[in-house]
């Protein structure tokens, strides 16, 4: 019997053991099962990355699986920095209340008061609007602008506000982006110092960087499903870089009180506005019991699962995102002694290369799969196809990408984001009326997505 047959009915032993038996010799256990889980993951190609968990500030599990970059010629270490995506936005939105309950600023200040130079709009969005992604203020125009310099002046020229403040959700980075700006013109420090004197310095946090150039020491490299490297372009700076240790002690000292207070923390944890969306710091569950964030930038992804009231933290880290969600859900079930399901490999990731070289043999291998592989591959996750149209989007190969979305729309007829995916890429290729079709389905089956709202206006005037 192979090594990988064992592994995975060692799993499934583990899995379904007594939870009074974990009790016993608790961390052994959950260490046990936990590796075999990961060393599956990581043989079915479905993760690359760091792993952490821990309890009572005792270490359970940590282990390094995979490589650095897309060479495999050096090994990751538990010092190794990830880019956390979007979970290094709480980190700002962490800074801006320790200046509040500093009474250096106020929720209901208003953003013209920060010299920005915005325009008159600026007097309805106020600080508590920016936190809970509430303002009106639209994404970032990443299509025109190339620096920081560019979203300022692309806002200061904004005529209008998408909606009124506070009466629609809309997650945009602009908002980020003015949050670092306000933190800056209150503490006559950048961002980056800021951050530094009061939060990493005080931690010790020892493998921390913004913005880091490819030799920074420790410095990780994203790379695809075909194991070729990421650009790592942005028009923003102040992008954060961690290891899995630190972002352990961010977490810790923010759920024990140590940057901000309890009342505080409850504050950001949830948002003001509208139930079960998105806040600054992620998403809490079990009235405060449980905080969730993830965050994913290039081929980035992180994401930690935290227990407030057992003091338990998950993290995961990886450069090659693919299954990192469903593994710490899976992990986080093991920790509490429940049954688990093995992560099934991508299948984004097996029919990509079909998919380039030709669209509908792509598509026919998709379906031969499905026919006798429902137990290995996963084609109940929404979020695999529309990942692939996305990386066929940026691939130049248009078609290709609207015929991937519309086999995904057809599979999931009532996910409204595939149907704004695929109203998206109509737009691209300027198939207007298609897209406006696929927009004001969107909408119907998510009266809350701006997005498709916004563009259905934009196409409606040309």
């Amino acid at each position: 019997m192979n090594k990988y047959i064992i592994l995975i009915l060692s799993l499934f032993f583990l899995g379904f053991i007594n939870a009074q038996e974990q009790e016993t010799q608790p961390f052994i256990k959950y260490h046990e099962t936990i590796d075999s889980l990961m060393q599956i993951s990581y043989e079915r190609g479905i993760f690359n990355g760091n792993v952490l968990v821990t309890r009572n500030d005792s270490l359970v599990y940590q282990k390094s699986f995979g490589y650095t970059d897309d060479t495999g010629q050096t090994e990751l270490t538990k010092n190794s920095i990830f880019n956390i995506g979007s979970i290094s936005k709480e980190f700002n939105a962490v800074s801006i209340v320790m200046l509040i309950e500093k009474g250096e600023l106020k929720f209901d200040d208003k953003l013209s008061q920060f010299g920005l130079g915005l325009p008159s709009w600026s007097e309805k969005v106020t600080i508590k609007h920016l936190l809970n992604y509430v303002s009106g203020i639209p994404q970032i125009d990443y299509d025109n602008v190339k620096n920081e310099k560019d979203i300022l002046k692309d806002l200061q020229s904004l005529p209008n506000l998408l909606f009124e403040p506070g009466t629609k959700y809309n997650y945009n980075n602009n908002s980020i982006f003015l949050q670092r700006r306000i933190i800056e013109n209150v503490s006559k420090k950048t961002y980056q110092e800021f951050v530094t004197e009061n939060i990493i310095n005080p931690l010790k946090m020892n493998n921390v960087a913004f913005d880091p150039n490819l030799d920074y020491p420790n410095k990780t490299r994203c790379f695809d499903v075909d194991k070729i490297s990421c650009d790592e372009i942005s028009s923003s700076k102040d992008r954060l870089w961690i290891s899995i240790n630190d972002l352990n002690k961010w977490i810790t000292a923010l759920h024990n009180n140590k940057l901000i207070s309890r009342a505080s923390l409850e504050l950001l944890l949830r948002n003001q506005y509208f139930k079960n969306k998105e806040s600054s710091l992620g998403v809490y569950q079990d009235k405060f019991a449980l905080h969730l964030h993830g965050g994913q930038s290039w081929q980035y992804e992180a994401a930690f699962m935290s227990e407030l009231k057992n003091d338990l933290n998950i993290i995961l880290m990886s450069n090659n995102k693919s299954k990192g969600f469903e593994i710490i859900q899976s992990m986080h079930k093991i920790m509490n002694g429940k049954s688990f399901n093995l992560p099934k490999k991508s299948i984004y990731r097996q029919i990509r290369n079909k998919c380039l070289e030709n669209i509908d043999l792509g598509i026919q291998y998709y379906y031969d799969l499905k026919k006798d592989n429902l137990n290995i591959y996963d084609f109940a996750n929404p979020k695999e196809l529309n990942g692939l149209g996305y990386d066929l989007l940026a691939e130049k190969k248009i078609i290709n990408s609207i015929k991937i979305f519309k086999l995904a729309v057809s599979e999931f007829p009532d996910n409204a984001k595939l149907y704004d995916s695929l109203a998206e890429v109509y737009y691209t290729n300027k198939q207007y009326e298609l897209a406006l079709l696929n927009y004001k389905k969107s909408l119907e089956l998510n009266p809350q997505n701006t997005n498709a709202e916004e563009m259905i206006n934009k196409i409606s005037k040309k």
